[in-house]
This record gives structure tokens, sequence and C-alpha cells, in this order.
């Protein structure tokens, strides 16, 4: 009795030692696969990084290079060179032509005066609308739920024409009306705020009315306070779509001067020589707004995430 006892005792130990072994190759392997995918994720930025250091010549050349070999482009910027801090040779004239030549600064302004008006507005508006379709009762809400509903399901394509023409009339086309006005409200932002406004207890409502609290100052006091993820989340989509618009500016802006990073950026393409150094200085430079809003929103936007997991219809 004592050896099988014995015996069992090994068995698990060997048992539980082969699991372990298990486990640990099986993590091994999934961290490798984690990091070849980050790897592959990241290989282009970073390229596109060091290409704007890099002659346009050089772009292109075959093997791969992170650090250009040469700091002249007889083709494009005949006789520039650079220096930084004296001794440290690298090509900046993709950023001088971008600084210098272009209007980089307004575009930027342009960029950020429309992405942040209408990511404000956007917030603002649907966060409202989902505030009174989650917590109030009024005529005809079921119904103008569903039309919010089957309004995010119309691909933007279909819109473009009337709204065009909308724009026409209203005279405000190559205005920053044209892509502020249109965008305020978003369907799926409605849709998703007024999921996390479904959370917020009624009792706590009442009892803000209890003490005189008003019904935007139950909003505004009350729900936005205890929502700081749902808001967090939708500012961040907000900004991350209007900085990236692309296709609306692209038909209503006709003025150089008006456009966003995203237009003047694209505009560089020629048919004959193409700044593809400059090109990747725009694109660069265009992408770190966007990162730096994700990583000042980031603990909302994960605790959003997780709230909204938990949710239902």
């Amino acid at each position: 009795m004592a050896v099988t006892r014995v015996e069992r005792r090994i068995e698990r130990r060997r048992f539980a030692l082969g699991m372990h072994a298990t486990n640990l190759v099986l993590t091994i392997v999934i961290n490798a696969l984690l990091l070849v995918g980050v790897v592959l994720t990241a290989a282009p930025y970073v390229y596109m990084i060091a290409s704007t250091f890099k002659p346009n010549s050089e772009i292109w050349s075959w093997p791969l290079t992170f650090y250009p070999k040469t700091l002249k482009d007889p083709n494009l910027y005949p006789g520039k060179v650079t220096m930084v801090l004296g001794f440290i040779p690298l090509y900046l004239e993709n950023y001088r032509y971008l600084f210098q030549e272009l209007p980089f600064w307004r575009w930027m302004f342009n960029s950020f005066f429309m992405a942040i008006t209408r990511s404000l507005l956007s917030i603002f508006l649907s966060s409202l609308a989902g505030f009174a379709f989650a917590k109030y009762d009024f005529k005809l809400k079921k119904a103008g739920f569903l039309f919010v509903l089957l309004s995010i399901m119309l691909p933007f394509q279909v819109l473009l024409v009337p709204l065009f023409i909308e724009m026409a009339k209203l005279k405000w086309l190559n205005t920053y009306w044209a892509i502020i006005v249109p965008f305020a409200a978003s369907p799926f932002f409605i849709f998703l705020m007024r999921q996390y406004m479904l959370s917020v207890p009624d009792e706590l409502l009442d009892a803000g009315r209890i003490d005189g609290c008003t019904e935007f100052g139950l909003f505004w006091r009350i729900v936005m306070p205890i929502q700081k993820p749902a808001f967090g989340i939708l500012g961040i989509l907000a900004f991350n779509g209007a900085w990236n618009d692309y296709l609306w500016p692209l038909i209503v802006l006709q003025d150089k001067l008006l456009y966003t990073v995203n237009l003047g950026v694209a505009v560089l393409y020629g048919p004959y020589l193409t700044p593809f150094g400059t090109i990747l200085a725009g694109s660069f430079l265009n992408t770190l707004p966007v990162v730096f809003v994700f990583l000042l929103m980031q603990r909302y936007f994960v605790a959003g995430l997780t709230a909204g997991a938990l949710k239902g219809v």
C-alpha cells in the first residue's frame, strides 16, 4: 500500500512536470509568434521614418538600408547637403522642402482645427442623443432609434452626391463648414453612447432631480463623471476618424491652403518626379497627433472596451 502511494506521488509529479514543460514550450511559441507579428507590423513604420532621412533615389534601392549611403540627391535637390550638430550627417532636405517650400504648417492647422472641432461636436451631440435614447421616454423613440441603426448600415459613398448638392446649395463648398457640420453627430456614436448610458442607474438620476438638478445638469454633473471611459473611447474614435478623413475633403475642398495634411501630402504625387522622401516625412508627422491622442486616452480606451464587453443591447 505504501509503495502504491509513493508510485502515485511520483506519477503525479511526473505529470505536473510534463504539464509545466508543455505550458512553458507553448508560452515560448506564442510569445515568439507575437514577437514576429509585432516586428512585421512595426517594420513598415520604422522604415518609413528611416526613409525620411534618405535621398529620393535610395528609398526604392535594394537591398533596403536604414541609413543613407549619400547625403546628396542630384535629381531632386541638387547640391543640397544638411548637417546637424556639425558632426552628425543627416539628410534633412525632405523636411526642409516640407516646411519651407510647402504650406505644411497651414495644412497641420487645418487638420487640427477640423479634427478637434468635429470631435468635440460629435462627442457632445452624440452623447446627448445617446443619453436621451437610454433614459427618456418620448414619442417616436423606437422609430428614431431604428432610424439611427439604419443610418449606420448606409455606406458613406451612397450619401456623397446628395451631401455634395446640399453643401453647394448652402454655398459651403471650399469652406471649413463643409468638413465639420455634416459630421457633427454620428449614428454609430449615438448607438455606442446609448449602450453605455443604459448602465447609469435611474435611482442616481432621481436623486439628482430631488436635489434640484436640471436635466442637463444630470448629464453634465452625474453622467459625464461616471462615464469617463465611454467618453474616452468616443474621443479616440472621433478624433481618429476626423483626422484620417480623406475622401470628403478631397471632394469639397479646392483651395490648397484649406487642405488637410492628408490632402496636401497626396497632391505631391506627380507624373514625372515624385518627392517620395518628402511624402514620407509628411506622412510620418501626420501620424504623431493620432499616436499622442491614443497614448493620452489609452487608460479610458481600455476601461471603455472592458466595460463595453459586459453590456448587452
